[in-house]
């Protein structure tokens, strides 16, 4: 694989709050990254809208607290599985907008550049999956053929991304943003992607690829220094720290406590006051806009009847047969667009039926698995990690760190049980049914959201659906989320 030289343009660093334009002449730099596109580079694209970028770069500062976490209407069709509680969650960021298609192939291209000639196989696991368009009686062909390269989906939601891809992609954000940092504070140099001809697997996957954990944790890997090197009290120059406040903290799948008090953008009013029973991201119960300017414009992408997809010819409704922009439509209270309908969202949480009842009142999650870093040796009293092959530290998890089974009602799991007789105690608050549900695993996932071809009864946050971890669909994609650190001040200063 030849790769042309990178220019320095090419990896123009993106500044704190600053503006990022999407113009006529196309799109010049990654709203979830902030590296600039260039065709040097190999990542070329076409444009679209503005979007102001402020950081966490595309994302949004929500402020925690208490609220009303699950069902909150009456109107169900299925087995009730989130009764409400209320719980708290802490202040997060998350993204404005669902990852789109440009931002998924900036991930792609990158894993080419770096992988194509070494590990194939890498570069094919980060495709999304084109043939989740293909329906036995329908013909959607067009879609599996354009819908993820053609720069007219550029704005479009990423779908056919498994629960473990979006993972990934987080993981692979979280590092290209952490690079981007320490370049712009000229710790570090820009990566030359030149060298990566004359590179071994193993040097590339050690010594090349950027891993913040490897970059904090791992003494021999070292990137080259920039003009502006970090020193120590006697002058020795070391790597940047956690305590330097210049790292970001990881990117990752939104829980769905988060997702869910995201999506429904409740918030006290000047007096305390907090509105009660909201059905959607919107105030009221109706889809189409009440207010003047917007009067009769539908509030989502969604079903609205049978066979009605978009409206009739000369009047359509959402003007969407499939997804739709993700600036489309109107952001509810916390400046979210389409946390509800256009494509469902893949949260962090496993999918079991219980979840409301045993889960913390505090940053509720049902999913913990407590891994430990994996140990190649010691050199010098310090650890020296196994690399994964994606260039990061290898991670595993024993079988008591693993609690995502845990109060299921089997005996494994269980609190309360009798050491001496076997028999399970149960809790009449559990359902060991999830149990005893064959497609009821610890790698199914929750998703949330309502989408494209989703009736008007998913909008609704509270609900909840699941799917296997590995699997993909036509209309699930994701957005990414990030813990804040330290006090709520980040967020009334944006305010």
């Amino acid at each position: 694989m030849k790769i042309k030289p990178i220019t320095k343009t090419a990896l123009f660093v993106l500044g704190i709050g600053v503006i990022v334009a999407f113009g006529e002449k196309g799109l010049t730099q990654s709203n979830v990254t902030g590296w600039k596109y260039d065709k040097d580079f190999g990542f070329t694209t076409k444009g679209g809208f503005v979007i102001k970028s402020d950081v966490p770069f595309g994302m949004v500062a929500i402020e925690g607290g208490t609220f009303a976490f699950g069902q909150n209407t009456e109107l169900t069709s299925t087995t009730v599985d989130n009764r409400q509680r209320n719980v708290t969650v802490s202040s997060f960021y998350m993204d404005q907008y669902e990852i789109r298609n440009i931002d998924w192939r900036e991930y792609t291209t990158w894993m080419k550049i770096v992988f194509d000639s070494v590990a194939p196989d890498l570069v094919l696991k980060s495709q999304p999956n084109v043939n989740v368009w293909r329906e036995a009686m329908a013909y959607n062909e067009p879609y599996l053929q354009n819908y993820f390269s053609h720069p007219a989906f550029d704005q479009y939601p990423v779908v056919g991304v498994s629960w473990e891809q979006a993972m990934d992609y987080c993981a692979w954000r979280t590092d290209r943003v952490n690079e981007l940092a320490l370049v712009q504070a000229k710790v570090i140099v820009e990566p030359d992607f030149t060298k990566l001809n004359k590179m071994s697997i193993d040097s590339i996957r050690n010594d090349f690829v950027f891993n913040t954990q490897k970059y904090l944790l791992q003494a021999s890997y070292l990137p080259k220094a920039g003009s502006k090197p970090k020193k120590n009290i006697n002058g020795v120059e070391r790597k940047v720290e956690l305590s330097d406040g210049i790292l970001f903290s990881d990117f990752r799948l939104p829980t769905e406590a988060e997702w869910e008090f995201a999506a429904k953008g409740i918030k006290a009013d000047k007096t305390g006051m907090v509105p009660q029973g909201k059905l959607y991201p919107w105030p009221g119960a109706q889809m189409r806009n009440p207010n003047k300017k917007q009067l009769g414009q539908m509030q989502a992408n969604f079903v609205r009847g049978r066979g009605d997809m978009m409206g009739t010819s000369g009047s359509l409704n959402d003007n969407a047969t499939i997804t739709q922009k993700v600036d489309a439509y109107f952001p509810n209270d916390f400046g979210l667009y389409n946390m509800a309908g256009n494509v469902n969202e893949w949260v962090l949480d496993v999918y079991r039926s219980t979840t409301s009842t045993v889960t913390s009142e505090y940053n509720p999650f049902r999913g913990n698995e407590y891994v430990t870093l994996d140990t190649a040796s010691m050199v010098n009293n310090r650890p020296v990690y196994k690399i994964n092959p994606l260039g990061g530290i290898t991670k595993y998890n024993k079988k008591e760190d693993d609690k995502r089974d845990f109060k299921d009602g089997d005996i494994e799991s269980m609190i309360n049980f009798d050491l001496d007789s076997t028999k399970m105690l149960i809790d009449d608050s559990l359902d060991i049914t999830d149990k005893l549900r064959p497609q009821i695993t610890k790698t199914t996932r929750v998703y949330k959201g309502g989408s494209w071809k989703d009736r008007v009864y998913w909008l609704n946050p509270t609900t909840r659906r699941y799917l296997d971890q590995t699997r993909s669909a036509n209309d699930i994609g994701f957005r990414c989320a990030m813990s804040m650190i330290g006090a709520n001040d980040q967020v009334k200063k944006k305010k």
